[in-house]
């Protein structure tokens, strides 16, 4: 009986190995450059991002190769983020400072910032970034040549992640892991299914004129989670998209410990893998490949299982630049995000609100 698990766990850790080396293998970085007259609007949603707000602009005033406007929508904010924002308008006529009209019904924040950030912008590229990402001097570039060069949509990588804390190294990881671990194709163009689409929200490069065929962030206005749902309608509607490596043009510090994270995972994972039908499916195969073989030793299956599942992660460590240390903490990171994944499902299935930054959103339909 003991064996025949340890097979189960077994084929469960080679599908990530072998989806991983193949992906490894294809995810380049942007690779292009920008066309002469391409104006590249880098537009920034911020609600009380004082801690932050100064360091992006330096970051995105740096850009080379690339014409570029910098917008900040100030959502709201009332900790001096748009003080801080007058003072870089006041002297470079790059920045613009809008404030964010009333929330309507059936908006979500960052969606209706980014959807006026969108309708203020003159660039042909709208490249929206949140607040704590680092831009390097040719990311604007890069990106703008790259979608050019590709004919494409969208353009989004994840930034390289700084991860300081441990509450971070048990929750940061999972998105490189599973977009490269358990995404055929890791989201590059050739992958035309809608299924197969992925962005990351923190950084996410338009084609003017196909973000505004589809709509734009209006188009999924209730969504808390536009890296997923506006990157599969660009699709649906016929467009290509692309993820591409970041961690070469940006940097980014998602959240500061354990709390944090904890809470902005948990409202993202309402419209990914947290459903009646598909989480346990994700439970079965992520605990099966990463926890399941703890169990099994000394069954060599298991011990064969547990090095891929090691390997998978050091190659993905290793490429994307997150931090050694957050290795031995894999299996904790698996439980994390198991335990935040039920724990959303649960809150939507009792209609439970979730919080952020000072906000309360109503769970979606269970489907």
């Amino acid at each position: 009986m003991i064996e025949d698990y340890a097979w189960i766990a077994l084929v469960l850790a080679v599908f990530p190995a072998v989806v991983g080396a193949i992906n490894l293998a294809l995810v380049r970085g942007p690779a292009g450059r920008a066309p002469a007259d391409a104006l590249v609007s880098i537009l920034i949603p911020a609600r009380n991002e004082a801690a932050n707000i100064a360091d992006c602009l330096d970051h995105a005033l740096r850009q080379l190769e690339a014409r570029v406007e910098v917008i900040v929508m100030d959502d709201g904010s009332t900790d001096g983020t748009a003080e801080i924002v007058r003072r870089f308008a006041a002297r470079d006529g790059r920045v613009r400072l809008l404030a964010a009209p009333p929330l309507p019904e059936g908006w979500s924040g960052k969606m209706h910032a980014c959807m006026a950030l969108a309708a203020a912008a003159r660039g042909s590229h709208f490249l929206f970034i949140d607040a704590d990402v680092r831009l390097e001097p040719m990311a604007a570039a890069m990106l703008a040549g790259h979608a050019t060069r590709h004919r494409l949509a969208l353009v989004s990588g994840v930034p390289r992640q700084r991860i300081l804390t441990w509450g971070e190294g048990v929750t940061v990881p999972m998105i490189n892991l599973l977009l490269i671990g358990y995404l055929p194709g890791g989201g590059r163009a050739f992958t035309r299914h809608p299924g197969l689409a992925a962005g990351c929200g923190q950084m996410m490069l338009f084609e003017r004129r196909a973000y505004e065929a589809v709509g734009g962030h209006g188009a999924v206005r209730a969504t808390l989670h536009d890296g997923l749902t506006l990157t599969r309608l660009l699709r649906q509607r016929g467009h290509r998209t692309e993820i591409v490596q970041g961690s070469g043009i940006a940097r980014c510090r998602m959240y500061r410990g354990f709390n944090e994270a904890w809470g902005g995972f948990l409202k993202n994972a309402r419209e990914g893998m947290a459903t009646p039908i598909g989480l346990p499916v994700w439970t079965v195969v992520l605990a099966g490949a990463h926890l399941w073989p703890f169990f099994l030793l000394p069954a060599w299956q298991a011990v064969v299982a547990l090095a891929l599942t090691f390997a998978l992660r050091i190659a993905i460590t290793l490429r994307t630049g997150e931090p050694a240390w957050t290795i031995p903490l894999h299996p904790a990171a698996v439980v994390v995000a198991l335990a935040i994944q039920w724990t959303a499902l649960v809150r939507v299935l009792m209609g439970r609100k979730e919080g952020w930054k000072g906000r309360a959103y109503a769970a979606p339909e269970a489907p």
